[in-house]
């Protein structure tokens, strides 16, 4: 493993998926990914979110950086939920969810001195059983419009609990992603 540390490029604007990277002692650029999510259909929640992942990684082009690509989705049963594009939308989404467990996924993409490694990673919430006016109160203050399942984890107001990797709910699992840096050889963070 070199010392030398790489450049790191976040395809993402995920305020959380930074807090992560950040939390892990990466410095990083952020390159927005521009893909049309809505061009990808694929019925397997895994493939999806690593299907997503992979394309949004390689709309950045930069063949000496660590390049990161992330997408997060959350299921209930056969109905997918990925972020809201209204308050209004967010209140129905939980609505759907309050009360009962579903299933986070998040899928990342890590690209390398043309190497890449694909991965998705599950993660189980139960939301609390909240009240119509819980629901609306929630939304209007914490505004999770940018949020897969138009919640975060990290909110105790709505949350009960959960099961597996907590930064895999937040948006990108910390203890995979760190598995896959240390294969490619690429040192990172205080080591």
């Amino acid at each position: 493993m070199s010392n030398e540390k790489p450049v790191f490029i976040l395809a993402s604007t995920s305020k959380r998926r930074s807090q992560i990277l950040e939390g892990m002692g990466i410095s990083f650029d952020i390159v927005p990914s521009n893909f049309d999510e809505s061009t990808v259909f694929e019925k397997s929640p895994q493939k999806l979110v690593k299907r997503l992942s992979a394309e949004k990684a390689n709309t950045v082009k930069n063949d000496n950086a660590v390049v990161i690509g992330a997408d997060t989705i959350v299921i209930k049963g056969t109905r997918r939920f990925s972020k809201p594009e209204t308050e209004d939308r967010a209140i129905e989404m939980l609505k759907q969810l309050r009360g009962a467990w579903h299933t986070v996924y998040t899928g990342v993409t890590v690209n390398y001195l043309g190497k890449t490694e694909t991965f998705a990673v599950k993660s189980k919430v139960k939301l609390k059983a909240l009240s119509d006016e819980q629901i609306v109160k929630y939304v209007k203050e914490c505004q999770p419009l940018d949020k897969a399942g138009a919640y975060g984890i990290q909110d105790e107001t709505v949350v009960e609990e959960y099961r597996g990797s907590y930064t895999n709910i937040v948006g990108l699992p910390r203890e995979r992603l760190a598995k896959t840096l240390e294969k490619f050889g690429v040192y990172y963070g205080v080591h």
